[in-house]
């Protein structure tokens, strides 16, 4: 049996997942973080992106988080996030959709546009999307 360690993934609404794992990789805001057990304690920022969590056995879950912090301990590792869910729980056509409306309202060029929203909108709906992709090469 690998060495493992405790994870907590949890979104403002909902605790996403809890289990054990002997390894996760992060979006970290100046890069991907991995961390193995027994990982130098650590608080990191986190960009909007996919966690992977995997399992002991190999089996991997994957995770959207539209930013947020994470912390590791040498035997847990939280993830805090405004908003998160499971990969398999995002909708594709309203990602999709989300980012064609913030691609269409950049392109506008209104002086309306807040644009470090629409930026934000539009990062987010590119990371659901990439956390799809990566899931779904995965499971192929």
């Amino acid at each position: 049996m690998a060495m493992t360690m405790h994870v907590d993934i949890v979104g403002a609404e909902a605790h996403i997942y809890a289990g054990r794992a002997t390894m996760v990789f992060a979006p970290g805001s100046a890069g991907e973080l991995g961390i193995a057990p027994r990982h130098t304690q650590l608080i990191a920022t986190l960009k909007a992106g996919t966690v992977r969590v995997v399992e002991d056995g190999g089996a991997e879950h994957y995770f959207y988080v539209n930013g947020g912090i994470v912390e590791v301990q040498p035997s847990v590792v939280t993830v805090l996030a405004d908003a998160a869910a499971r990969g398999s729980d995002i909708n594709q056509a309203a990602a999709e959709a989300a980012k064609a409306r913030a691609e269409q309202a950049l392109a506008d060029n209104k002086n309306s546009v807040d644009y470090a929203h629409v930026q934000a909108e539009l990062l987010e709906a590119v990371a659901q999307l990439e956390t799809l992709k990566k899931m779904r090469k995965h499971v192929r």
